[in-house]
């Protein structure tokens, strides 16, 4: 099964983003599954205040890693990251269960450049 986790971790240091990407990518890789790419996005202001381990948080580094594994895995993949007290929020997404659903998806995942709503109505017209 494919799944995609979109991690937000604090804000700081990218060698700390890296690590937690990379003993995420570990325990995929542990359990026989396979890592399709991972995606830094950045540090973005998160939408709302968010408090973590008694710590606020207005802004967050985002990265996003694709991967193949079973439903297990993805379980251990949460219960790893919600221990950790560097992240601030994460979220597993199952993509789709069989080959032909998802064998042309790729690991990248590219920013959507948002747009105001003026410009989508004027494209409209």
């Amino acid at each position: 099964m494919l799944y995609e986790l979109v991690a937000i971790v604090r804000p700081g240091s990218l060698k700390e983003v890296r690590e937690i990407a990379r003993n995420a990518g570990a325990l995929v890789l542990r359990s026989g599954g396979v890592v399709r790419g991972y995606t830094n996005w950045g540090v973005y202001h998160l939408p709302k205040t968010v408090t973590k381990h008694q710590a606020r948080y207005t802004e967050g580094h985002h990265f996003i890693m694709r991967f193949d594994a079973s439903a297990s895995v993805q379980d251990s993949i949460r219960r790893t990251l919600g221990l950790d007290p560097r992240m601030i929020r994460h979220s597993v997404v199952k993509m789709g269960d069989k080959l032909e659903e998802t064998r042309d998806i790729e690991g990248k995942v590219e920013w959507n450049e948002t747009q105001t709503l003026s410009q989508s109505i004027g494209k409209m017209q």
